[in-house]
């Protein structure tokens, strides 16, 4: 089977940086142990912003500066680097939530299916999600629940909700779920 690991912006300013989160660190042991049992393509997309964030539209609504290239908030997380280390991996630099150069790799491939973990479910993860549904409709694609995080917990599942709705499939990883 050809499938994809989406890995969504599992970066140092998400997990314990500038915007650190509690439920995207307790995420990152078991995405650790996911990552070295995949086996199939990966990609990791990087939320990335420059020196002028507070300029745009983004920057105005959260007026926090996160993920500006080539900081140290920019890189992925030490530890899913670590569970990456001597696998090929595709970077996807984006600039704002979802990606278009995401979808378009995907439809190219012709992946049998795309699984989808990360942070943040009610942002960048949704919207990668419905882009790349948008233009690989055929294509099945995997969200795992356990294996992703969102701003708060009621955002987190409203978001899976939506994407359940919209035909992606949930599933989780760790037993007892």
């Amino acid at each position: 089977m050809n499938k994809l690991l989406v890995i969504v912006d599992m970066q140092k300013d998400f997990i314990d940086g500038s915007l650190a989160n509690k439920d995207a660190k307790a995420i990152v042991p078991d995405l650790c142990k996911f990552i070295k049992e995949w086996d199939g393509d990966i990609t990791c997309t990087l939320d990335t912003h420059h020196d002028d964030y507070l300029n745009t539209q983004e920057g105005k609504k959260l007026p926090v500066p996160h993920c500006i290239k080539l900081t140290e908030g920019w890189l992925i997380d030490k530890d899913i680097r670590k569970a990456l280390a001597g696998r090929d991996v595709n970077i996807i630099e984006k600039e704002t939530f979802g990606s278009w150069d995401l979808a378009d790799r995907i439809n190219w491939k012709g992946y049998d299916e795309v699984v989808f973990v990360g942070t943040c479910t009610d942002i960048c993860v949704i919207s990668n999600v419905l882009t790349v549904k948008a233009i690989n409709r055929e294509t099945p694609l995997v969200v795992y629940a356990d294996l992703c995080a969102g701003l708060t917990p009621e955002k987190h599942e409203a978001a899976l909700k939506v994407m359940e709705s919209c035909q992606v499939d949930i599933r989780y990883y760790t037993e007892g779920k």
